[in-house]
């Protein structure tokens, strides 16, 4: 079975790397198009005899599944093998007019970022795996903009106190978030409407922050829309931490609706000069209504920089995660050697979107 793989549009990262390729060698052949891994590290020369070298369209034409990071565009869809399997991080839930393009195209389609983030699918979870980066790297651009240090630092000129960081959303960016503020010597401040998000933040060093009344299940993942009572209650407190805060990190996002409002503008008027604050839910609208996606805006001295795809600016341990749990998940359409979508499977189930396309 080959997997073809192409170069991404607007994306340094590549959907699949040497290692995984090299691990999966019998039960998978691989087409990759000629510069595919060069923007993640990874020239022509690292897959060596790996995969055979391509042009896009050759690529296109002859891969019995194509995998990519971002969905295809209708340009390639057109020129593609009309009984390729389709794998991307399409979020239907953000675009819902993707399911109709692929089925006009009758390509059978799964969407990686529709798996069930659940412990049986945590090895294909590539939302977690690219969360994780993304709460690294929001730590990482906050401290280049902040102009003095995170630890404290005890020197013949006087001590300097340790930053101030405060973490809205303790999920897998919130968590690694807290977990590299801290090792870089910050004091961490974390708020989750989860209570079971307590005994993680506190195992990282963090202090939480509890907010009564917060509605408290399961969404896959996400953040769950509350009550305009509870926001305004978390509002108050997260203003109240927020004056004494040097930066501020938001990772909350509800699937599929607009992101909740967690640092409104009276919230930043209320910040010092020189704080920053990431986030995360730019994409979605973002945590804080002054956030514009994939820019930095300077709001009275207090720097917010909005970016929902950090993961995308440490190309190549993103391209090594994603590699991993996309092999992991096309492993499921093995059986026997050949292509075999089980829609028993909960976990093919849940990814496949093209429903008005049989699967086999």
């Amino acid at each position: 079975m080959k997997i073809g793989i192409t170069n991404e549009t607007n994306d340094k990262r590549v959907a699949l790397v040497p290692d995984t390729m090299r691990k999966n060698a019998k039960n998978f052949s691989f087409l990759m198009e000629k510069g595919a891994g060069n923007q993640a590290s990874l020239n022509d020369a690292a897959y060596g005899d790996l995969t055979k070298i391509c042009t896009r369209e050759e690529v296109l034409q002859q891969s019995d599944i194509l995998l990519s990071i971002n969905p295809l565009p209708d340009e390639d869809l057109a020129k593609a093998n009309p009984k390729a399997v389709l794998i991307s991080l399409f979020q239907p839930y953000n675009d819902p007019e993707i399911t109709e393009r692929l089925e006009k195209h009758d390509f059978r389609s799964f969407s990686l970022d529709m798996i069930p983030r659940t412990t049986l699918a945590q090895s294909m979870d590539v939302l977690s795996s690219m969360a994780s980066i993304a709460g690294y790297k929001a730590v990482l651009a906050a401290a280049n903009l902040l102009p003095r240090y995170f630890p404290m630092m005890i020197t013949a000129a006087g001590s300097i106190r340790p930053a101030k960081v405060l973490v809205l959303g303790a999920g897998v960016a919130g968590l690694q978030a807290i977990a590299t503020a801290k090792r870089l010597g910050a004091m961490v401040e974390a708020f989750d409407v989860r209570k079971a998000a307590k005994e993680e933040v506190q195992s990282l060093g963090a202090k939480f922050i509890e907010v009564e009344g917060a509605v408290d299940k399961d969404a896959g993942g996400y953040a769950v829309e509350q009550s305009e009572e509870f926001i305004k209650r978390q509002q108050a407190e997260v203003q109240k931490r927020a004056a004494n805060s040097d930066i501020i990190i938001t990772t909350a996002q509800v699937r599929g609706r607009k992101a909740p409002t967690l640092v409104p503008e009276e919230t930043v008027n209320q910040m010092k000069q020189g704080a920053v604050i990431v986030d995360l839910a730019a994409s979605s609208g973002g945590n804080c209504p002054l956030t514009k996606d994939k820019e930095i805006v300077n709001h009275n001295g207090v720097r917010i920089i909005g970016d929902s795809a950090l993961a995308e600016d440490m190309p190549q341990d993103a391209s090594t995660l994603f590699s991993n749990n996309a092999m992991n998940f096309m492993k499921l359409l093995l059986k026997e050697e050949k292509l075999f979508i089980d829609m028993d499977n909960e976990i093919l189930n849940s990814a496949y979107i093209t429903k008005s396309i049989a699967p086999n």
